[in-house]
């Protein structure tokens, strides 16, 4: 199979370099890029003539047909293969955490970068990130619920922009501008599949527009169906060989469906009303771990052959904007729009059993609804700007303010009795894989912020560009934060420019972090937290002022507080030649991350725990979510791209973009007194998130080097990435820690175009890379051969076609 790919590797790369032999004809002017370069950005900016080449700050247009170029269907991985401090790492053996995967910016927490639609902020998932993969701890956007096809461009703010935009823009901020009018639309059918011969897919989408009144206004519909197949690359447990592989370890079973809508309507000559949403509905099944005969948990009775639990997510996704907007004849542009976003995730766990229900009565369901997440938030917005001419400036000021009243909710639903019932025998109880949330679990919690900002921007002379931004927020569980930002812009010549920025922002606790309380069964490997041995255990989230975690060291949770410095430069030395660099320093304290797994099963915290009034200890340990650590990220990133045109031989549109990105925890905040009084060496935060979720685990580095070369009726697209080293920590030993080694993936895909179809063959990683194989002593016996903190996934080429119509 490796064989079979690398022979399309080498047929694709022989077609690409015969391409690039025939392309002998001098250099010209790059008109797509220039207009590529003075498309008006709506981001980071209340400006209305701020573009791309003039931004003050660091920020990627992303258009749509870069996002097809990638050849993927997913939102985050295209952005991934286009942006290199963007990450989209791809968790299995986590529970449902594959179901919503996160994606983050500058190797910081997903929930640090804010997303917004059309300049609106969007609703983060309801499943918050519990288990030991990137982004622990997290409540984060699902940006894989917004379809491609409904996208016109993107906009990435790379810098913090809570001044702006208030929580959460501490890494940057993702702006998806959809497709609008009532002209033009497509077609798209794709399909594909793993060279291991799994993971087979299929994605449809249609995107259309429809006139309204005679061209007042319009409507913009796209629809999105798809099915994924599950992938597989478990190994036999060594120490029972003779069953074979028996364990999932790959890309979960999806299906999803999708309806969005944008539309717009002229209210008179100065006024328009517009809005925009979707619905969308995603089934998700992943595998928890196998319960052989030799298990403690397996029932012979029921699965003679042992069993794997299978985890479901069904997930409903919506959201509704509508708002008004305008121009007075005064040239003040407002804004006045309402804002509804949620996520609803119903759990179900299949292939299962409840033992101690088994034991009680005699028999139990293999199948068990374990309960419901919900999360949402309404927004109300008022925003309006102005351009003033002054006497002593030589160009206009942009004045801008406005008010935001936001409201926030999440609610935890109580599974079935037997999904979570353990009864008093001492049997284990819950639905094996993932138990049921309990009564306990179960609540509704909500929270309203108020925020007002300002902002000033203008050229100060026809050199020197500058923004200057405030804004207060009042949350109603935390109380009050401001942030500031300012930007400077210097053009030395009309091709070369310096420019910096300085900012604070903040990022609110969210009310997940806050109130989640759950039960889960997770694989320890060994050297884990809890001082077991290797093996599968119940461990506890609680919320930080629970009883039992205060009794071990919990507190209320604070904001987040962040210091952006960013310095950079651009230069267009001609003009099919671009260039930027960015250097950057990220500062955050009191920053908010998920406590390690606190054992609860010594003798010594139990009875403490029992004395102080807390006896249902269903687990082995607990953790609790706490503002334990300091971090700093530094690093730069380099954009170069160059447009080669050929004449009649052809374009070749190249790119090379890299990051250098450190993250490191500065501060460490000391172990509260109740832990150092027991006397066993319990830690807040263990190495495994110190040095590695926070710091070493995500990549240092990333280079992308992408093409596209056109010629007629045909084009050529690539992408070379490189992914650095990281490194895997254990818990409580460094001999168990893991480096594991840079990988080079290339993706391929050729295109012809005739008349309004185009036809497409493509393979993303051709060379069927797969990251260095786990030690032996970190595999769980050889069946999770694969690091889950591999930037690129562990499932090696996959090939594809695409057929699409447009009009």
């Amino acid at each position: 199979m490796h064989q079979r790919y690398s022979t399309l590797a080498s047929a694709l790369l022989l077609a690409l370099s015969a391409s690039a032999a025939a392309q002998d004809a001098a250099p010209a002017a790059s008109t797509d890029k220039a207009k590529n370069l003075s498309t008006v950005i709506v981001t980071g900016t209340r400006a209305d003539n701020r573009t791309e080449s003039s931004s003050l700050t660091p920020i990627d247009v992303v258009s749509a047909k870069v996002l097809q170029q990638t050849g993927t269907t997913e939102l985050s991985t295209a952005l991934s293969r286009i942006i290199p401090s963007l990450t989209f790492p791809r968790p299995a053996a986590a529970d449902t955490a594959d179901s919503q995967r996160p994606a983050q910016l500058r190797g910081l927490s997903p929930d640090q970068v804010l997303v917004l639609v059309n300049g609106k902020r969007w609703h983060p998932g309801a499943i918050l990130l519990t288990n030991g993969v990137l982004g622990r701890g997290s409540q984060a956007v699902d940006l894989n619920t917004i379809p491609m096809a409904a996208i016109d461009h993107i906009e990435v703010l790379r810098d913090g922009a809570s001044a702006q935009y208030g929580s959460d823009a501490i890494a940057g901020v993702i702006n998806i501008v959809l497709k609008g009018g009532a002209d033009g639309g497509a077609v798209e059918l794709s399909g594909g599949q793993y060279s291991a011969g799994d993971g087979r897919q299929w994605k449809g989408s249609a995107s259309f527009g429809l006139p309204l009144n005679h061209d007042q206004g319009w409507l913009r519909f796209t629809l999105q169906d798809g099915h994924q197949d599950y992938s597989n690359r478990a190994g036999p447990n060594r120490t029972r060989a003779w069953e074979g592989t028996t364990q999932r370890y790959g890309d979960p079973e999806v299906g999803d469906h999708n309806l969005f809508l944008n539309g717009q309507y002229k209210l008179g000559e100065a006024a328009e009303l517009y809005t925009f949403g979707h619905i969308g509905k995603r089934d998700s099944t992943s595998p928890a771990f196998f319960r052989n005969l030799a298990n403690s948990n397996s029932v012979p009775s029921l699965y003679p052959n042992g069993y794997l639990p299978l985890e479901n997510a069904d997930s409903l996704d919506q959201s509704l904007v509508l708002g008004v907007r305008g121009k007075t004849a005064g040239g003040w542009r407002w804004d006045v729009s309402a804002n509804y976003g949620g996520n609803r995730v119903s759990y179900a766990t299949n292939n299962s059993v409840n033992r101690a229900f088994l034991h009680d009565f005699g028999s139990s369901p293999t199948s068990f609804h374990d309960g419901i997440l919900s999360a949402s938030q309404q927004a109300f917005d008022v925003d309006l700007a102005k351009e003033f001419s002054t006497g002593w400036l030589p160009n206009p000021v942009t004045l801008a303010f406005g008010a935001e009243y936001l409201r926030q909710t999440y609610k935890i639903d109580a599974g079935d009795l037997a999904s979570y019932y353990t009864g008093t025998s001492g049997t284990s109880g819950g639905a094996q894989g993932f138990g049921g949330f309990q009564p306990a679990n179960a609540g509704s919690h909500a929270r309203h912020d108020v925020a007002e900002y300002v902002s000033l921007e203008t050229n100060l002379t026809d050199k020197l560009g500058a923004s200057l931004a405030g804004r207060h927020e009042h949350y109603s569980d935390f109380g009050n934060t401001t942030s500031g930002a300012l930007a400077l812009r210097y053009d030395f010549t009309d091709r070369f420019a310096l420019r910096g920025s300085a900012s604070t922002g903040f990022r609110a606790p969210s009310l997940a972090q806050q109130n989640y309380s759950y039960v889960s069964s997770l694989f320890f490997g060994a050297g884990n937290s809890l001082g077991l041995p290797q093996g599968i255990y119940n461990t506890g989230i609680v919320p930080a002022t629970s009883k039992v975690a205060t009794l071990l060291g919990g507190e209320p949770l604070k904001p987040e507080k962040s210091r952006n410095l960013t310095v950079g430069a651009v230069w267009n030395p001609i003009d099919p030649l671009n260039l930027s660099i960015d250097v950057y320093q990220i500062k955050i304290d009191n920053r908010i991350v998920l406590s390690s797994n606190l054992a609860t099963s010594s003798a010594t915290v139990h009875n403490y725990l029992v004395a102080n009034g807390v006896t249902d200890l269903n687990y082995s340990g607990i953790a609790y979510f706490t503002n334990a650590v300091n971090t700093r990220t530094r690093g730069v990133d380099l954009v170069g791209s160059y447009l080669f045109d050929f004449g009649n031989a052809g374009t070749l549109q190249a790119t090379l973009s890299y990051n250098y990105n450190k993250n490191k925890v500065t501060d460490l905040k000391a172990n509260p007194a109740a832990l150092n009084a027991l006397g066993l060496n319990l830690k807040r935060i263990d190495r495994r998130d110190q040095y590695g979720l926070l710091a070493d685990t995500t990549p240092r580095s990333k280079l992308i080097l992408s093409g596209l070369y056109s010629v007629d009726r045909w084009s050529l697209s690539g992408a070379l990435t490189r992914y650095g080293s990281f490194v895997s920590y254990n818990s409580t030993t460094a001999t168990l820690d893991q480096k594991f080694d840079s990988k080079w993936l290339l993706d391929l895909a050729v295109n012809y175009n005739l008349d309004r179809w185009t036809f497409t063959l493509g393979a993303d990683n051709v060379f069927n890379t797969y990251p260095d194989r786990v030690i032996p002593a970190n595999d769980n016996n050889g069946t999770l051969p694969y690091s889950v903190f591999s930037p690129f996934g562990f499932n090696g080429a996959y090939v594809y076609g695409k057929l699409a119509y447009r009009w």
